[in-house]
């Protein structure tokens, strides 16, 4: 690709200058006149927005970033539907969208997802804060000027035999965050470093993920089933909608503009699609991060923190994470009761010295500053840097004292490059992450 472009700039280049001679007459004529390529229009990107989220949610929703994607039926070009506010997520894969914001036309000509007994496919997944479960379907997705054919995706909270979630899913602790108002968005699109949402352990009956897959019949859901990880068709899993790209299709870059401590209404950003495939997504000045891949004991795409004289070898960047999430005893809580405990309350703002190490031994200082959380979620602003919390308070399930969450107030002002694994990047062979 740069091959090509400096290819370009030479011809051009020629042209301008005119092979050496001037271009002009011997009579002192007219000069020929330079020529000009035509622009290229460039379409690998969608607009993001950090806004107060979809409509009827019922509050003010705070650092969630947000795509618009359009989903048709499989092969149609009129049976489609443009649905905003789908949470932009890089950590995690997949794209899921709840059934109650679907048109009931696309809905029913989605394909299923069936299983070797031709009954429909359903999938549990697991996040931090809790679990969805829905079917599993195909649709043709667009988001921004990429495309993808014939598509799983998760329909979350979908009726008839997915109506009753399976006991090994609820075991998974956490909430059902079964509705639009629980969740925050319209669906979610997992643009995480792998290129399915659960890779080997789901490839086999009985495999135990964050995503598991069930034999659906008409008794209703309960089965463990395997599911094979292709990132391409024919598809099994959910993949990596980034992924499943027929171009661009190594990684994204996230660019959102800086915010000041007193917050933003809004703020628009732009995701790009490929790392180092077009003239708008290279790389740059920006450095590399190495991460874990599926093969380490506790899966991809973590790197390294170090922080208040601790190494947190399980810490991540995640655009979904809506706060900073650590763990620091020293800085002072929120009030123990109502919506803010577990978040920090510091009188004035704090500057935490952190480091972030690569698997490749790259470092960077990566200071990050948090202040009252009351005192920012009172503006009702939806952009908030510096607002962080205690995961152990914050969801007592989980263990994450080994971790630093840069949630998605450590994206603003920067450009967030997130490589799929496997896939070569600007040289560099994914996953990792870039600033």
């Amino acid at each position: 690709m740069w091959r090509a472009v400096c290819a370009l700039a030479a011809a051009v280049l020629l042209a301008s200058c005119g092979g050496g001679g001037g271009g002009s007459t011997s009579g002192g004529g007219s000069t020929t006149p330079p020529v000009t390529p035509p622009p290229v229009t460039l379409s690998n990107f969608v607009t993001v927005s950090v806004d107060q989220g979809p409509a009827g949610l019922g509050y003010t929703q705070s650092n969630v970033a947000y795509a618009t994607i359009t989903l048709c039926a499989p092969g149609s070009t009129t049976n489609c539907q443009t649905i905003d506010h789908i949470q932009v997520d890089t950590g995690s894969v997949g794209l899921r969208v709840f059934k109650s914001v679907l048109n009931p036309s696309l809905l029913a000509a989605m394909t299923s997802e069936t299983d070797a007994s031709s009954n429909p496919v359903g999938e549990c997944f697991q996040y931090i804060d809790g679990y969805v479960f829905g079917s599993v379907k195909n649709a043709d997705l667009t988001v921004g000027g990429e495309s993808v054919s014939n598509m799983p995706l998760q329909v979350l909270s979908d009726g008839g035999v997915f109506a009753n979630v399976p006991a090994s899913c609820t075991a998974g602790g956490g909430n059902n965050l079964g509705n639009v108002q629980d969740f925050g968005s319209n669906g979610i699109i997992g643009i995480g470093v792998t290129t399915t949402d659960c890779g080997a352990p789901c490839t086999t009956s009985g495999g135990v993920s964050a995503a598991i897959y069930y034999d659906c019949p008409s008794s209703g859901c309960g089965a463990v089933i395997g599911r094979a990880s292709n990132a391409s068709a024919p598809f099994q899993q959910l993949p990596n909608p980034v992924a499943a790209m027929s171009v661009d299709n190594n990684g994204t870059s996230l660019v959102l503009p800086s915010v000041p401590i007193s917050g933003e209404q809004s703020v628009t950003g732009t995701l790009y699609f490929g790392i180092g495939t077009q003239t708008n997504n290279g790389l740059g000045s920006a450095k590399i991060y190495t991460t874990t891949n599926s093969n380490a004991a506790f899966g991809a795409g973590l790197i390294t923190a170090t922080y208040n004289g601790k190494t947190l070898t399980e810490s991540f960047l995640d655009s979904g994470s809506s706060l900073y999430f650590l763990v620091d005893n020293s800085i002072t809580p929120c009030p123990a009761s109502g919506s803010f405990d577990g978040l920090y309350c510091p009188a004035t703002p704090v500057t935490l010295a952190t480091t972030i190490i690569g698997q490749n031994n790259a470092q960077v200082a990566a200071p990050v500053t948090i202040y009252n959380a009351q005192t920012q979620f009172a503006s009702n602003d939806s952009a908030l840097p510096d607002v962080a919390g205690n995961p152990n308070v914050i969801f007592p399930n989980v263990d994450l004292s080994d971790s630093f969450d840069y949630g998605l107030p450590f994206f603003y002002g920067r450009t967030v490059y997130t490589a799929i694994e496997g896939r070569s990047a600007g040289g560099t062979i994914g996953p990792y992450f870039a600033f």
